[in-house]
């Protein structure tokens, strides 16, 4: 695998990367109550620099972006304390750092946010999921429809995280478009039921998405900026419609999207190429793919084939530290324990091992 071109140098932004790996996000609720990420994440973090490009779990902007117990926001300067902590860690390993702004949206409940309100989403249409809380999983409510005011007042939290963000040394932001929360929710016709120019059109539920990427590109600078998309994933109740229709919107919000040269372009992929290779036709930065169930073997198919320029790594990278050694050297890879993946301390984040030296 060593000459393949995953192992060649690759420029993102501002930043120059060792190779074409990078560590995908993924929520570990592991942050403090108030959700400052605490000295456990830098290490965790930067037990992983070697990555590279060091994409972070979904990180709330706001309040009510907070979907989940334990997660951790960069809306506070306690937060931003505690970033640059994982900051350190992680550019002490050489690695670039980039926050994910997650705002979740109607994928919440009131028991997990600081401030027990009602979920916000672009209609008045609950996810009906099931949402793990402290006193165990409770469906998600109904969530409050988000008035023209509220919606420039959210896209003003997300530019003062992503100015947070920067405060606290990361390189810069990932804008969480994907899996069913709040961005995802504009996109899809069957959580956007609004009649106002945030809704109807394939236009017009593209808008939001754009009008976020466009704030937060003009607080930090676009080439610290890159957003993550998952066409036609049903997550959170996400139902975009048939092929066709999911081709249209995102072959439009992607078009629109191209022209604020943003760093990158991540998609979570479930296997329309036809709609990949378009994207990759129009994109004019860096390109990252994931997709579910890949064997060590793939990792690199896409990049070898053109439609990717990074291939981010998920479960190969929380159970193994040092992913890139073992995939060099073609090494044994650790089995990811299930039953530590959300919430706990050090067992199942901290303490996988890496390689024993010759």
């Amino acid at each position: 695998m060593t000459s393949s071109p995953l192992w060649q140098p690759f420029t993102l932004g501002r930043v120059e990367l060792p190779h074409r790996l990078a560590l995908a996000p993924m929520t570990r609720n592991r942050a403090e109550p108030d959700g400052t990420p605490g000295a456990l994440a830098a290490t965790y973090y930067g037990q992983r620099a070697s990555l590279g490009l060091v994409i972070t779990e979904g990180t709330q902007p706001s309040e009510d972006g907070q979907g989940y117990p334990n997660t951790p926001g960069i809306y506070t300067p306690a937060h931003v304390a505690g970033w640059r902590g994982v900051a350190d860690a992680v550019h002490a390993g050489g690695g670039a750092l980039f926050i994910q702004l997650m705002h979740v949206g109607r994928m919440s409940h009131p028991d997990n946010t600081p401030h027990h309100r009602q979920p916000v989403a672009p209609s008045a249409i609950s996810a009906d999921q099931d949402m793990f809380t402290a006193t165990g999983a409770q469906k998600t409510p109904l969530p409050r429809e988000l008035s023209v005011t509220d919606i420039a007042a959210v896209i003003a939290e997300f530019r003062h995280a992503a100015a947070s963000a920067i405060d606290a040394g990361a390189d810069g932001v990932e804008l969480h478009g994907a899996n069913g929360y709040l961005l995802h929710q504009f996109l899809s016709p069957n959580a956007n039921h609004r009649t106002d120019h945030y809704g109807g059109s394939v236009e017009n539920r593209s808008r939001f998405v754009i009008e976020v990427a466009t704030a937060v590109a003009e607080e930090i600078g676009a080439d610290r900026v890159g957003i993550r998309l998952s066409p036609a994933m049903p997550l959170g109740g996400i139902d975009e419609g048939d092929p066709d229709s999911v081709r249209v919107q995102y072959r439009h919000l992607v078009g629109e999207l191209a022209t604020l040269n943003l760093a990158y372009l991540h998609i979570h992929h479930i296997g329309d190429d036809q709609l990949l290779r378009s994207f990759r036709d129009v994109w004019p930065t860096a390109l990252l793919v994931v997709r579910y169930g890949r064997t060590r073997e793939q990792i690199a198919d896409d990049i070898n084939t053109g439609l990717a320029d990074i291939a981010p790594l998920g479960r190969f990278a929380l159970a193994n530290p040092d992913i890139v050694e073992r995939l060099r050297i073609d090494a044994p890879l650790n089995e990811v324990d299930q039953t530590t993946l959300y919430g706990g301390d050090a067992a199942g984040y901290t303490d996988y091992p890496a390689l024993t030296p010759a």
